[in-house]
């Protein structure tokens, strides 16, 4: 149930969006916020969103949404789930926790960062049912292992494995702001942090954040030194024997994350997965890489209707939620949004952005007339049909 007052204030994803750019110090925003070089493809993300069309009929017999869906065994009550957020303690102290916390009371899915400022441990227990581990597989088979084995012990009944990050990125936002960890205090980015005085209160109570679950792979505790350390640790595509090697290792369900052609993603399901993300991992690696609804439709296609394929990417809304599933998705995850909930209003912001994408899909259903997810995908409008 929504909060009235909050509803008010907050009435969807855009006005959370604009309360956190106050409150968040300018390098931190950027982070948040950009993706790679001229960010074409961060914006081509929302334009192929807004293209989709959906038909509504009319005519036809009154009956309650249905929006529960089957993720991997799991149960989500609506077809959305968090995306893994690296950072997200520095961007919003104790913003990990909370939307774990909110995750966890909406009933929907979690997915933790490798480069969390939390411990997976620490966030399975919050999480609950719904938590699952993305995992970037390092370049040192015991690292990789032993990262499985803690997410196995912890809890987690979903691995996600992300494969497009094979190699450092260059972001002109990052690289202009001289983004590090922890923030270095340089006249600019200490006016930035004086501009945010609720985040430098938070961060107070806080403390400075490290790589919560990569702390016990790399030396000392100098964050600059572990940052260039993970940062080699992290590089390198992942080739089928890989990825075959962390099936074995993992019992689990298997989803890959970072599919954008139809042959990875049938070669994902052969290699034993047990579904895919459709994600240009919004717009931060390649910026011309395609969008999710550019190619949904033809990996549904070549997967066919029982395999399991989720997408992100720019997703704001219940409608654009409703828009993915029509055009192949059995549900989204969404990453942004969620920590800026969290950075706009504290503890109350991620449960309360769940609760309006869950209101606005449900709208979204019954001004389509379906009342089951599946449907959505009759509701695609097509110009020459």
């Amino acid at each position: 149930m929504i909060d009235p007052r909050l509803d008010r204030r907050f009435p969807d994803a855009a006005a959370l969006e604009t309360a956190a750019a106050r409150r968040l110090p300018g390098f931190l925003r950027d982070y948040l916020e950009g993706g790679i070089g001229p960010e074409t493809a961060l914006r081509r993300n929302r334009a192929a969103l807004d293209a989709v069309r959906l038909a509504p009929r009319y005519l036809v017999d009154d009956s309650a949404p249905h929006m529960a869906v089957d993720v991997a065994g799991t149960e989500w009550r609506a077809p959305f789930g968090v995306a893994p957020l690296g950072l997200g303690g520095l961007i919003w102290p104790g913003a990990e926790a909370m939307i774990a916390r909110a995750a966890a009371t909406a009933e929907i899915g979690h997915v933790l960062s490798t480069f969390a400022t939390s411990a997976l441990e620490d966030i399975a227990p919050i999480a609950g049912w719904g938590a699952a581990f993305q995992l970037y597989p390092p370049a040192d088979p015991g690292m990789e292992a032993d990262l499985i084995a803690r997410a196995r012990a912890a809890g987690y009944r979903v691995l996600m494995v992300t494969v497009d990050i094979p190699g450092p990125t260059r972001r002109r936002r990052d690289i202009r702001n001289g983004l590090s960890v922890p923030p270095r205090l340089s006249p600019r980015g200490l006016g930035q942090i004086m501009a945010a005085p609720a985040w430098a209160l938070g961060a107070a109570r806080h403390g400075v954040p490290g790589f919560g679950t990569l702390a016990p792979y790399f030396p000392g505790t100098d964050m600059a030194a572990a940052a260039e350390f993970l940062d080699r640790m992290m590089q390198g595509h992942i080739g089928p024997d890989r990825l075959a090697r962390i099936r074995a290792a993992w019992p689990g369900a298997l989803i890959i994350k970072g599919v954008l052609g139809v042959a990875d993603a049938a070669l994902a399901m052969e290699l034993g997965a047990d579904g895919v993300v459709v994600s240009n991992h919004g717009g931060r690696q390649l910026d011309a890489a395609p969008t999710a609804p550019e190619v949904l439709p033809a990996i549904r296609d070549r997967l066919g209707a029982n395999a399991l394929v989720l997408a992100d990417g720019g997703v704001r809304s219940g409608l654009d939620i409703a828009r993915m599933i029509a055009l192949g998705a059995d549900a989204v995850l969404i990453g942004r949004p969620f920590l800026q909930a969290a950075a706009a209003m504290g503890p109350p912001g991620p449960l309360h952005l769940a609760q309006l994408l869950q209101a606005e899909l449900q709208t979204t259903m019954i001004q389509l007339g379906v009342a089951r997810l599946s449907e959505l995908r009759g509701t695609l409008w097509r110009p020459d049909v």
